[in-house]
């Protein structure tokens, strides 16, 4: 259980932490989305599992210096992506902005100024994370992060299993025998980034670092990954971490 205690990176464990989360949280709507993730199982088809892309943009890549500026979230599974569904948040820093934060995302201090503070859109998110698996690109950012804003505010972890687009294609273009002899002769490594990944499999490029049209971006490349890499009958525990 030591790494569920860093950042939540195990496999088989998840099960029983999430089962004793559900009855050790103090706040009941933590504990409703513990709960709600105890039907997840690792021996479950991927085709079975309801899932739920995830994006956050950020101001910057640090959890503990840094703070949550917009979430995207989009209900899906392998069959159909329900982005009329999907929820879309505005969040309030607890700092200003800098300049580069601003050109990244294109949020301004105005877009933000009376945006709520995390804490008051919270019971939407876990409404809406409810019985879910997050699927992220690039899992260092939603999960850390997510985890450091509930537990300033709630006085509580959030850790949660989730699969990442971002390392299913580094299993295939960083990881092979391959991948590294060519690494070793100089090659340079093949992009993880996420439109560059979405090429890959004919997917159309979208607009970056607007949190729902990334969450989406995210569910269209894990159905494309799991049509050309996986069976759909392939265990879900297999792919989450």
């Amino acid at each position: 259980m030591r790494l569920l205690r860093r950042h939540g990176d195990t496999n088989t464990s998840w099960p029983a932490y999430l089962a004793d989360r559900s009855t050790r949280t103090r706040n009941p709507e933590l504990g409703a989305l513990y709960q709600s993730w105890s039907s997840l199982r690792p021996d479950m088809p991927i085709a079975d599992v309801p899932m739920l892309a995830m994006d956050l943009e950020t101001t910057g890549l640090d959890e503990t210096r840094h703070a949550i500026i917009s979430i995207g979230l989009v209900p899906f599974d392998l069959r159909r992506i329900r982005f009329s569904a999907h929820g879309h948040w505005l969040v309030r820093p607890p700092r200003p902005l800098d300049a580069k934060s601003v050109t990244l995302h294109g949020l301004t201090h105005d877009d933000l100024a009376n945006a709520p503070d995390l804490s008051e859109i919270l019971p939407e998110v876990f409404q809406a994370m409810q019985g879910r698996l997050p699927v992220v690109h690039y899992r260092q950012i939603e999960r850390p992060f997510l985890n450091a804003a509930v537990h300033a505010r709630l006085g509580e972890p959030l850790l949660f299993p989730l699969i990442d687009t971002l390392s299913i294609e580094a299993r295939w273009h960083r990881q092979t025998w391959w991948a590294r002899l060519s690494a070793a002769f100089g090659a340079s490594p093949t992009s993880l980034r996420l439109d560059e990944s979405r090429l890959r499999y004919g997917l159309p490029g979208y607009q970056p670092h607007h949190a729902a049209v990334d969450a989406l971006a995210t569910a269209e490349l894990l159905q494309a990954q799991i049509a050309r890499r996986y069976a759909a009958d392939t265990p879900v525990g297999r792919l989450w971490t």
